[in-house]
């Protein structure tokens, strides 16, 4: 097996309108045509991935509490610039974690979406701008 790329991530949501206020308005991920299934979902590009959103309010996958634990399961959003990233987060009024010095060698951010999944922004420490 040889593998391209990761196609895309699919994250089960309580409510797809909030899902799509937060990652379409507030994020501002390009939203994409998505095919006419027979449940409520949404698909959005992340650089040269996608993020495919699906209401499933029984799913398994879904957290069940509100924190912000880095070490629960979450996709990661590479970043160009840690700082500005974090004051992007802030002026939406987007709860963070910040994590600029973690031991994995990414200056991570971590946010939640309206259904409790967590979400990565990191960029490699060496990039970081040490303006601290």
């Amino acid at each position: 097996m040889k593998i391209s790329e990761l196609h895309h991530v699919s994250l089960a949501v309580n409510d797809v309108k909030q899902a799509k206020h937060f990652y379409g308005t507030l994020l501002g991920f390009p939203e994409l045509k998505r095919p006419d299934f027979d449940f409520p979902g949404a698909w959005y590009e992340v650089g040269n991935s996608q993020l495919h959103l699906i209401e499933n309010k029984q799913a398994e996958t879904l957290r069940h509490k509100d924190n912000i634990d880095s070490r629960d399961g979450h996709f990661a959003i590479r970043v160009d610039d840690y700082y500005k990233t974090v004051e992007f987060l802030q002026s939406k009024s987007i709860e963070i974690v910040q994590k600029p010095h973690s031991k994995s060698g990414f200056a991570q951010i971590f946010c939640l979406d309206p259904s409790n999944n967590l979400i990565e922004f990191n960029v490699d420490q060496k990039d970081l701008d040490r303006k601290e």
